[in-house]
């Protein structure tokens, strides 16, 4: 039986689905007005003007910025096809050359100040590649990374604290408007670049209003250093170059969001987003093995946070946020305590729901739906008016970001569902905590924000959304 209504159903769909072959960057061909010129593509797949004369001349590709990318209609997922020139290993390559030189010229006041955060899906990729410990990945992460120039290195974990709280407090909020509100539930997690970006261009203002207005764990890494980072160490936002490494290409489109450009100082939250694939290239760029490496203690973001201990936190890849928000709701909510959820699998195993329930009080549903089947599935369930979740946590990878795009790929003895359960056992073997137990948590939320639900909490932690009108429906797709 199919998994979705007789409405729609599609056989054969792509969870990663390549870009439109109508670019919006076309190959501009300048020409006399009534005069008709050719072009002809050779073996190579490069592309030759013939004028009406017929004068060659060769054409050089097109280069398409993410701002572009993001403007596009014709893609959904990734855009591991587009030529993506501001956000590479060689992009950061280019800042710590530009650091050298200044330092070499006497200009060391100039220089970037340049700051790596790794999350903790890339760095189980990495450990899985060079059979690491998790512990281990990170030390000789940093150690290799600061070899090259980086100043700081981060665990990304730690931003993933405030999207998590934030998220369980904006639960709580929506669920006690909807009595009121009808587009105030179900609440989908918006973590997931891949999933926001279709849901945008696709789906437009009928589903952006049940999306969590949460910032991604990078995107609140971004605000952290650039905003609080920025302010302990007496720099300007744009005198700081923050790298992320993230296991999915659509991160890089995250980050060129518009939403997280600080037009005062022109700079990016995330100015370039690397991933676990591209630093295995980096390593075989410096031929390095990365087990050769020294192992380096990891820089603490916040003063407090001086164990030089990896955590992370329960749940899966995903972040954790189904898992963190059903227990809190348990709480505040059902006035319940509920150690262990119980989840159930429903048409495969990117498809599951938990139910939360109490005698006498209506029990809560939550769901996580992982890949694209499994997303248009609860896509059509809402425009239908029959979902009976409260919240999804929607990730566009199958298997959740373990498995994204950007991870490093398999051996050539080895399978990838293989790769994947060994990136799996290395991610969860970290110590797991609870965010609203931290204490550097507690503390920065007074310091730096000013308390939970403050203004400047909202424009720290919080983002919005917008419709993308559609240009062409020249999708590659199998239907």
């Amino acid at each position: 039986m199919s998994q979705f209504s007789g409405a729609l159903q599609l056989t054969d769909l792509d969870d990663f689905i390549t870009p439109s072959q109508e670019c919006i960057k076309p190959v501009e061909i300048k020409r006399k007005p009534g005069k008709v010129g050719k072009l002809r593509v050779e073996d190579d797949g490069s592309y030759t003007e013939i004028s009406h004369e017929g004068e060659e001349t060769h054409l050089e590709k097109a280069k398409i910025t993410l701002n572009d990318c993001l403007a596009c209609s014709g893609c959904i997922t990734s855009a591991e096809s587009v030529l993506i020139a501001q956000q590479s290993q060689d992009e950061l390559y280019r800042v710590l050359k530009e650091n050298i030189l200044l330092k070499q010229t006497g200009q060391s006041s100039q220089e970037k100040l340049v700051v790596l955060s790794i999350s903790p899906q890339a760095r189980a990729s990495v450990a899985a590649k060079f059979k690491l410990s998790a512990q281990a990945a990170a030390r000789k992460l940093t150690s290799f990374f600061k070899s090259l120039g980086v100043h700081y290195v981060f665990d990304a974990a730690f931003a993933n604290n405030f999207s998590l709280i934030e998220s369980c407090l904006e639960f709580e909020k929506r669920y006690k408007a909807s009595e009121t509100t009808k587009d105030s539930l179900p609440m989908l997690a918006s973590a997931c670049p891949g999933w926001i970006c279709y849901a945008e261009k696709t789906h437009g203002s009928y589903i952006l209003p049940f999306i969590s207005s949460i910032k991604s764990p990078q995107q609140i890494m971004g605000s952290l250093v650039k905003d609080y980072f920025a302010e302990q160490w007496k720099r300007t936002p744009d005198s700081i170059y923050h790298v992320a490494v993230m296991p999915c290409f659509d991160k890089k489109l995250e980050a060129s969001r518009a939403d997280f450009f600080n037009e005062i100082y022109q700079t990016r939250d995330v100015d370039c987003v690397i991933t676990s694939g591209e630093v295995e290239k980096m390593l075989l760029q410096e031929n390095i093995n990365l087990n050769d490496m020294e192992e380096h203690r990891l820089d603490a973001l916040y003063s407090n946070d001086v164990e030089d201990q990896l955590t992370n936190h329960q749940g899966n890849s995903a972040g954790g946020y189904l898992e963190h928000i059903a227990k809190f709701a348990a709480v505040h909510i059902l006035e319940t305590n509920i150690e262990k959820l119980t989840y159930t699998v429903l048409r495969n195993q990117d498809f599951q729901e938990v139910t939360v329930e109490i005698s006498g009080k209506p029990p809560l549903k939550f769901a996580l739906a992982y890949g694209f089947r499994n997303i248009q599935n609860i896509v059509q369930k809402l425009k239908r008016g029959k979902c009976q979740y409260h919240f999804v946590e929607i990730m566009a990878c199958p298997s959740a970001c373990n498995n994204g795009g950007g991870q490093i790929r398999s051996e050539p003895n080895e399978t990838q569902k293989n790769r994947l359960q060994a990136v799996e056992k290395i991610y969860s073997s970290v110590d797991v905590v609870d965010p609203f137990d931290l204490k550097p948590v507690k503390e920065l939320y007074e310091k730096w924000l000013g308390g939970k639900g403050s203004q400047k909490a909202y424009a720290m932690l919080h983002t919005q959304y917008h419709a993308v009108e559609k240009s062409n429906n020249a999708i590659n797709i199998k239907w």
